[in-house]
Formats: C-alpha cells, sequence, structure tokens
C-alpha cells in the first residue's frame, strides 16, 4: 500500500527517477528554460525551487548541497551567482509553468517550465545591400 508516500513515479525506478530529476534540473538551470511533459515539470517544480533557496541563502554549507544534486559546477556557479541576484526580492515562486497541448506520438500533455523573468533573446540580422 502507498500510504503517506507523495510524488509522481512516472513508471521508473527510483534511481531512474532521481538521475532525470538531476538531469533536468542543471539543464532548467543552464538554459533557464524547458520543455518536457506537465507531469514531469510538476514534480520538477518544487526541486528547482528548493536549489534557488540554496543559492540564495549562499553559504559553503549551501553550494555543496547543490554541487551534490545539480551535475555541472558551471550550472551552480550560475545560480550562486546570476539567479541569485534574478531573485533576492522575491519569496518563492521562482518557476513558472505553461501548458503546450499534446505530444503527437503518445498524446502526453507537453509543458515548458522557465524561470520567472525568462526572456527569449532573439537575434535579428540587419542585411545590408550594397550598390557596387
Amino acid at each position: 500500500m502507498r500510504h503517506k508516500l507523495t510524488g509522481r513515479r512516472l513508471g521508473r525506478t527510483t534511481s531512474h527517477r532521481m538521475a532525470m530529476f538531476r538531469n533536468m534540473a542543471t539543464s532548467l538551470f543552464e538554459h533557464e528554460r524547458i520543455v518536457t511533459t506537465a507531469e514531469k515539470a510538476k514534480e520538477l517544480r518544487p526541486i528547482a525551487e528548493k536549489m534557488i533557496t540554496l543559492g540564495k541563502r549562499g553559504d559553503l554549507h549551501a553550494r555543496r548541497q547543490a554541487l551534490a544534486f545539480i551535475r555541472s559546477k558551471d550550472v551552480v556557479e550560475k545560480l550562486f551567482t546570476v539567479i541569485k541576484d534574478k531573485f533576492a526580492d522575491r519569496n518563492g515562486g521562482y518557476t513558472r509553468i505553461l501548458q503546450t497541448g499534446i505530444r503527437k506520438g503518445d498524446a502526453a500533455g507537453m509543458a515548458i517550465i522557465e524561470l520567472v523573468g525568462y526572456e527569449e533573446v532573439i537575434e535579428t540580422v540587419d542585411t545590408v545591400k550594397s550598390d557596387s
């Protein structure tokens, strides 16, 4: 019986699930926005919020806890510098989940999970024609 057990299993073993969430959290902080299924996004949200809270704390123990979960030292450095400053005056609610529809192959609900304040950088290329 599953009395008082929380969280979705997502059809994976515990080790596979934890590895998947470690990779997803690393990608989320690296790119600040990822596309995944809605169920995975809902499970990733509390993990990401806890990592940002560790980043805001900023002490050595918090950094070591983040390094134990996040796969990349560069991403942890970004978390403890750039992302920490972005959310310094915010008391939670650091992520946003946007429902995007269903996946064609298996009809899974898809979603975008992103950090609040994410702005997509669109590069414009100005073409200049020379008259020569």
